[in-house]
């Protein structure tokens, strides 16, 4: 008893474990959209984006500097000579000379040399107000706010990408892990037939060749197993890295095999009648939209910057370069005119008008590529419906055929060789009913993302 209870408490705990490493597809591309680098690096650029729009906004604000300088040199940077005979009017020098002694006059006759700022320190605080600096600060701020938005639709892009793959990495293991089943079911069924083969051959109704058949049929599968299973192993390490799974290897990582039904899957409305509307909410027209708007601002600030700049501002300064503490306080108004400037600045405006309309043209050129994309997407979901159906009505058709030729085989009117094809054109079938199905739900999410949705 305590061994058949330990028994099922081992199989318990390994369903758990089982349980815990299998995944559905939402589940993975959560763990993607967390973990994806180039979802992070995108998020990231976000960022960038965002600090460069508040960098542009604190150009509204005025541009304070502050100065301070010391210096002592090895004699004055003011030099000269005085000589005060020369700087005595003719009026007073009469008067002097009757009235000072003659030293005294000798000595105004002598030059005097005077040095000054020797040494001394300078120090200044400046603020600085643009008032009109030809539209370049307000479309730097729209340019910063353009690139922002981008920045966003560049991670919804970067998102539809991550879907995409992802999806296609879990459908192709779904469809690989169905396989295994389909081979469980072809390997069962040759089982019973050479069960049956095997019996007859004892009795004496049946050659030994058509066992051998069997048997080669039998390696075929296994082989087949092999092959199988590598690519399992190699699919799931792929979504595992891709989409930061965390686990214990690939021996241990499932996928949650959803129920192939094709009479559930019903056909998308077409895009035709809704088109145009569906074009704007594609992330890919959206960002031809920024390019455009981007164009054009770069176009208004080249010719901004052909245009002169106003400045108003106030400033406190201080010195002491006459050996005296000096301080004062002043306000300013500056215009600066790019007069050489314009031979340079006519071309770059015409460049940037070139690029603006080229950016127009892109846009025109590439909303029509989108347009024709969501008819391809159409076509193929159109498609891969069809070739679903036509699946389903195969698998019919050979489970028939697979039925009548063992018959036939047991009545003794048809051969092995004609047994074994049938049960291998009816594994095809459900192989082929597998693959369209996983191609379906690819197509139908490269429709989704076409349309906008």
């Amino acid at each position: 008893m305590k061994k058949i209870i330990s028994i099922a408490c081992l199989s318990a705990f390994c369903s758990i474990a089982i349980a815990q490493n299998t995944y559905t597809l939402e589940q993975i591309l959560d763990s993607a959209r967390q973990n994806n680098i180039k979802l992070g690096n995108a998020r990231r650029n976000i960022e960038v984006a965002e600090e460069q729009r508040k960098e542009a906004y604190t150009k509204y604000f005025p541009s304070v500097s502050a100065i301070g300088l010391w210096f002592n040199a090895n004699k004055g940077m003011a030099e000269t000579s005085l000589n005060p005979s020369e700087m005595v009017p003719p009026e007073l020098a009469s008067t002097l000379a009757a009235s000072l002694p003659p030293e005294a006059l000798g000595a105004l006759a002598n030059p005097i040399d005077v040095s000054m700022m020797k040494n001394g320190t300078i120090a200044g605080i400046t603020a600085s107000q643009p008032v009109f600096a030809g539209g370049q600060i307000v479309n730097g701020n729209k340019l910063a706010k353009v690139g922002e938005e981008a920045a966003r639709l560049q991670l919804e892009l970067s998102d539809n990408e991550v879907e995409k793959t992802v999806t296609q990495y879990y459908w192709q293991l779904v469809a690989l892990q169905e396989k295994t089943k389909t081979l469980d079911v072809a390997e069962n069924l040759l089982k019973g037939i050479y069960k049956d083969v095997d019996v007859a051959v004892k009795a004496g109704v049946a050659m030994r060749n058509d066992l051998l058949q069997v048997q080669l049929r039998l390696n075929d599968i296994e082989s087949q197993r092999l092959k199988l299973n590598n690519g399992i192993d190699i699919v799931r390490l792929m979504l595992m890295q891709y989409a930061g799974l965390t686990g214990d290897g690939s021996k241990m990582f499932n996928v949650a095999v959803p129920k192939i039904d094709s009479l559930s899957v019903v056909l998308p409305e077409a895009p035709s009648a809704n088109a145009a509307h569906s074009l704007t909410l594609l992330p890919e027209y959206q960002l031809l939209g920024k390019q455009v708007e981007a164009a054009d601002l770069q176009r208004k600030m080249a010719f901004g910057q052909n245009l002169p700049t106003v400045a108003v501002g106030a400033g406190y300064n201080y010195h002491n370069l006459m050996e005296r503490n000096h301080s004062f306080a002043m306000v300013f108004a500056t215009v600066s005119v790019p007069i050489s400037d314009w031979w340079g600045g006519s071309h770059a405006v015409k460049r940037k008008k070139i690029e603006y309309q080229n950016a127009l043209e892109e846009q025109r050129d590439n909303a029509e590529l989108l347009t024709i994309r969501m008819q391809n997407a159409w076509n193929s979901v159109t498609e891969s419906y069809q070739q679903l159906k036509l699946a389903e009505r195969t698998i019919e058709q050979a489970e028939e055929n697979l039925r009548l030729n063992r018959d036939f085989y047991r009545a003794g009117t048809s051969k092995m060789s004609d047994l074994l094809e049938a049960q291998l054109l009816h594994q095809q079938a459900l192989d082929a009913r597998t693959d369209a199905f996983a191609e379906y739900q690819k197509r139908m999410l490269d429709y989704r993302q076409s349309i906008g949705q």
